[in-house]
Formats: C-alpha cells, structure tokens, sequence
C-alpha cells in the first residue's frame, strides 16, 4: 500500500546523497541488531554516523568499501549511546533483513538522488 501523494517540494526537502561505509562495528547493547557506521557523503557534507539494522544480510566487513544511499537533512536522534547523523536507505526482504539502496555505478560522493 503506497503513501498518500505528496508534492514535489515536499519530496525535494529530502537530501538522499550518496556515501561510502568508511566504517562498521557491531553496535553492542543495541535493543536490535545493529551495526555503527560512519559513511563518507564527499566534501561538501563529510562523514557521517549512524545505527543500522543490516546484521542478516551483512558483516561489517561487507560493508566497508560500499556506497549506500542515505538521508543527510534528518535531525540528530539518539539511539542508546551514539547520536545518529543520517538514514541508510534500504529496502525489505520479507525474511527480516534489509538490502541497502546503492547505485548501480560509481558516482562521486556527494551526489544527490533526484
């Protein structure tokens, strides 16, 4: 079932940039699952941290190298102890795991989904 529809200008206040997992650790005494990232959105935004729930389909060492696409506009938020950045992006399985939204090809870091 889709969202209700929403405006071009609603949908354009919403920064996806595209990163690279520079980092990637076990997320000890997370109530779920989770994984610490910090990705790397290029220059003009820098390095970003946050929580990740993508223990089922990933290592940490999967991780690393990748690039994601993430929301880079969101507030701060506190998830137990550490202060999350940004949103991964990523899309359902149906078997409880979740397969990151990524580019199909390089693009530089930075670079916004349109």
């Amino acid at each position: 079932m889709s969202e209700p529809n929403l405006s071009w200008e609603e949908f354009a206040r919403v920064d996806l940039r595209v990163g690279r997992v520079v980092s990637a650790e076990v997320f000890e005494g997370a109530r779920k699952p989770a994984y610490i990232l910090q990705v790397d959105f290029g220059p003009e935004i820098g390095t970003k941290k946050t929580s990740a729930q993508l223990t089922v389909r990933y290592t940490p060492e999967d991780l690393i190298g990748r690039l994601v696409v993430g929301v880079v506009n969101f507030p701060k938020k506190q998830i137990g102890p550490i202060m999350s950045e940004c949103l991964v992006t990523g899309f359902s399985d149906g078997q409880g795991g979740i397969i990151l939204s990524q580019p199909a090809q390089e693009v530089p870091l930075g670079s916004r989904l349109y």
